[in-house]
C-alpha cells in the first residue's frame, strides 16, 4: 500500500474510535448509572428509592373529577414504598410528590409553560387507561403532599396527603 492510503485509513480509524466507545455497552452502563445518581438528590419529603428495595406498594387512582383515592397515605420513617399511579379517566394525569410549597410554585410554573416536560423520580405523568409508578425513600418526617399539576386540575383539588411517622 503507497503511504498516502496508509495515513488515510489511520486517520478514518482514530476518527471512528470515539463513535464506537460511545456505543458500546460500557458507554451506556455509564450513562444510566449517570442517571440514576443524578435521580438520587435528596429533597425535603425524601428520596429516590432503589425499586429491588420497595417495601410495599400503594395503588393510587386518579380521575377526572380531579381526585385522588386514597387522598392520605401514612408512611413509616425510612420506608420505600413504591406507589403505582392508576388514570382512571380519560385525560392525562400526573402525581407528583413535594412539599406544598413546592407543588403550588410547580402549579404556577406550569399554567405559564403548560406544554412543559419534566422528568423527575418524585412524578409520574400517566395517560389515560395506564399506569405510572414512582419509588421512594420517605427519610424524612413530616406531612407532604401529591398532586397533579396538569393546570386546573391542581386548582380543582387533586392533591393529596402523605404522613410520614
Amino acid at each position: 500500500m503507497n503511504t498516502t492510503l496508509n495515513t488515510t485509513l489511520l486517520i478514518a480509524g482514530l476518527l471512528a474510535l470515539p463513535l464506537a466507545q460511545a456505543h458500546s455497552p460500557s458507554a451506556h452502563a455509564s450513562h444510566s448509572n449517570h442517571h440514576a445518581r443524578a435521580a438520587a438528590e435528596q429533597k425535603d419529603w425524601g428520596i429516590a428509592g432503589d425499586p429491588k428495595k420497595a417495601q410495599r406498594t400503594i395503588e393510587i387512582r386518579m380521575t377526572d373529577d380531579m381526585r385522588f383515592a386514597p387522598k392520605e397515605i401514612q408512611v413509616k420513617l425510612g420506608e420505600t414504598v413504591r406507589l403505582v399511579a392508576v388514570n382512571a379517566g380519560k385525560v392525562l394525569h400526573e402525581i407528583v410528590i413535594g412539599t406544598p410549597q413546592e407543588l403550588k410554585a410547580h402549579a404556577e410554573m406550569m399554567k405559564k409553560h403548560p406544554g412543559m416536560e419534566h422528568d423527575e423520580p418524585y412524578m409520574a405523568h400517566v395517560d389515560p387507561g395506564k399506569k405510572g409508578d414512582i419509588v421512594w425513600t420517605f427519610n424524612r418526617a413530616g406531612t407532604f403532599e401529591f398532586a397533579c399539576l396538569i393546570p386546573g386540575h391542581f386548582e380543582a383539588g387533586m392533591i393529596g396527603r402523605i404522613t410520614v411517622k
